[in-house]
């Protein structure tokens, strides 16, 4: 079938106005990062299930591959088409709407293209709490990426990684057969967990069309204290003490280096130092509970019980004080994107090894690149830290990544590797790390996943040059 004849026939299935070609489309095809863009024969945004069905049958019969995208947030290039091959790009973001919620069994079923900010705001109507803590785009990214992403966040400490946030899916598979597992159940042993196989998988096995979400009791009560900490190493044994005594309500536990913050008082406006005395290594710790009594003073004591690493600290005892703090940490991301390119690192590691990582790659890069900027921040409180590497100078640093970008993994995966870590803690794989993850991962679990891959994707149509 020629391309023309294929794309009237699917304005015939969404309607002219669901469909861009040409220019229109370019938008849709290039990442949020801007390092990746591609081609594609046409943009679709279906409004129902049974269209992303009757999409992906005529899709799969005419042998075109396709890109599943939510809000295109991916850091990894997951969610573009790559520039060569025929493909369209599957948008889901006509597909919002809240199907059911329920209080009483805390469950929220949604369609994959709702943003996580109006579920999280729906949840919060209902008087719950849906955890997932993306604050830099939270009004952009969609659950389906989420989910299609494994996301994690700032809450994982308390709440884990979006897959311990679901309870069901609605998938559509290659061939365009719906599976509905759209079920509510906690409790459910009744063979393969099928949905853990479409969560975290980037879109290259189905595409997940809806899910059941779980909710969670709102906080009644908060506490966020910015810390300056003497180093990582006070920061991770600080990690454990409070832990020890706020428990399981310790929700947020954030490292920021001074090199993350230079960035954002650089480039964002109205960003304000959190203390008088500019220090090296910053923690946002958050505490919150369903208990009206604020957790301010359990917070208050673990710091002043641990010692002199806690250089300065000051607590607020509500979201609004803490305003200006998280505005720092959720902006660091987008000060770097205004800053240029670097080469980023979303590794994880054991917590308790989380300072020992920063320590030797730092060592590593510093005597391998002199005068390297090294940007360090993200969730300590779950071993994953955001590692991103560049040159202060402009033109030196568009070399520096051109020639060396390669040597920098090396020798920040050697570090990873050695700590028994991961190379990809939350963004994922995409099209960024498909071909390194074949050195950093077993070779019989990479057989076991083409395996999968091959079992419900035989023509290799779903999202290809991702992941595998």
């Amino acid at each position: 079938m020629m391309p023309v004849d294929l794309i009237h026939l699917l304005s015939a299935l969404v309607g002219s106005d669901a469909l861009l070609t040409g220019e229109s489309a370019v938008p849709y095809c290039t990442d949020w990062r801007g390092r990746y863009s591609g081609t594609a024969l046409a943009v679709l945004f279906p409004a129902d299930t049974q269209q992303v069905a009757e999409i992906v049958q005529l899709c799969a019969a005419n042998q075109i591959a396709i890109v599943p995208q939510g809000g295109n947030t991916s850091l990894c290039g997951a969610s573009v088409p790559l520039p060569q091959g025929e493909q369209i790009v599957l948008n889901l973001s006509r597909m919002k709407r809240i199907r059911a919620i329920d209080p009483t069994n805390y469950t929220m079923t949604v369609e994959a293209g709702c943003t996580l900010a109006s579920v999280r705001e729906t949840a919060e109507q209902n008087d719950r709490l849906f955890p997932l803590g993306l604050t830099a785009i939270a009004p952009h990214c969609e659950i389906g990426g989420n989910l299609s992403t494994n996301a994690g966040g700032i809450s994982v400490l308390r709440y884990g990684n979006m897959r311990e946030l679901v309870l069901g899916l609605e998938v559509v598979l290659p061939d365009g057969r719906v599976w509905n597992g759209l079920r509510s159940l906690r409790k459910d042993n009744t063979g393969y967990d099928l949905k853990h196989l479409f969560i975290g998988a980037e879109g290259t096995l189905g595409i997940i069309t809806a899910a059941v979400l779980k909710l969670f009791p709102r906080p009644r009560s908060t506490a966020t204290a910015c810390v300056a900490i003497a180093n990582p190493d006070a920061a991770v044994r600080l990690l454990a003490h409070i832990r020890a005594s706020c428990g399981h309500a310790l929700s947020g536990f954030e490292i920021i280096s001074r090199s993350s913050l230079d960035l954002v008082f650089k480039h964002i406006e109205d960003a304000q130092e959190p203390f008088m005395r500019r220090y090296e290594w910053y923690l946002l710790i958050q505490v919150s509970d369903v208990l009206q009594d604020s957790p301010d003073g359990a917070v208050r004591n673990g710091l002043l019980s641990f010692g002199g690493a806690v250089l300065e600290f000051d607590i607020a005892a509500d979201t609004d004080g803490a305003e200006n703090w998280w505005k720092l940490r959720k902006n660091i991301s987008e000060a770097q994107k205004r800053e240029g390119f670097s080469i980023k690192h979303d590794i994880a590691v054991p917590v308790s090894c989380v300072a020992e990582f920063i320590t030797r790659a730092d060592a590593a890069l510093r005597n391998a690149f002199p005068g390297v900027r090294i940007v360090v921040f993200g969730h300590m409180g779950d071993g994953n830290i955001h590692y991103n590497v560049s040159m202060p100078d402009a033109a030196q640093n568009k070399t520096f990544i051109a020639q060396q970008e390669g040597a920098v993994n090396k020798l920040v995966y050697a570090v990873v590797r050695e700590l028994n870590g991961s190379i990809s803690a939350e963004h994922g794989l995409g099209q960024l790390k498909r071909e390194t993850i074949r050195d950093y991962k077993d070779p019989l679990e990479l057989e076991l996943m083409r395996n999968i891959k091959q079992a419900l994707d035989p023509q290799g149509l779903m999202n290809p040059g991702k992941v595998l």
